[in-house]
């Protein structure tokens, strides 16, 4: 199975940013874990981020025409609640995504539990920090054997 994971803006900022809220854990910790999972799990894996917009729409629009991804794994972060643009090309491509968040957003403030992406996704895991990204691959693992 290959797997394309797509972390948003400000995740490179891990460890940095309100640590109180994500964690002290950096970017590359994240990265190894999710990688960590995926060996174990027989999983080959790509790893994007990008805090621009555009980038990430072109890597899902790359995905669909490069082939081989079976799933798509995102952490909008915040374009989770402002892009319909993100929204609607997972919607385009033929290529099964699930939502991950690292915090709760259904009890963070108002604006943060509107999630344009999920509308496009199979499913979402949130708040249980890097253990979301596991709990959601262990999810499109399953989904794409059945």
């Amino acid at each position: 199975m290959n797997l394309l994971v797509i972390n948003g803006p400000n995740l490179n900022m891990l460890g940095i940013r309100e640590p109180d809220i994500y964690g002290k854990r950096d970017y590359a910790a994240l990265c190894e874990y999710i990688k960590h999972v995926c060996e174990s799990e027989g999983i080959t894996l790509e790893l994007f981020q990008s805090n621009h917009e555009g980038a990430i729409i072109d890597c899902i629009q790359n995905a669909y025409g490069n082939g081989g991804f079976d799933a798509i794994l995102i952490n909008p972060a915040a374009y989770t609640h402002t892009s319909i643009a993100i929204m609607d090309v997972l919607k385009s491509v033929d290529i099964p995504a699930v939502e991950v968040h690292l915090t709760d957003i259904s009890e963070r403030e108002e604006f943060r539990r509107i999630s344009y992406t999920a509308l496009a996704c199979r499913k979402s895991f949130s708040g249980k920090g890097f253990e979301s990204y596991k709990d959601a691959i262990l999810y499109i693992k399953q989904l794409t054997v059945e």
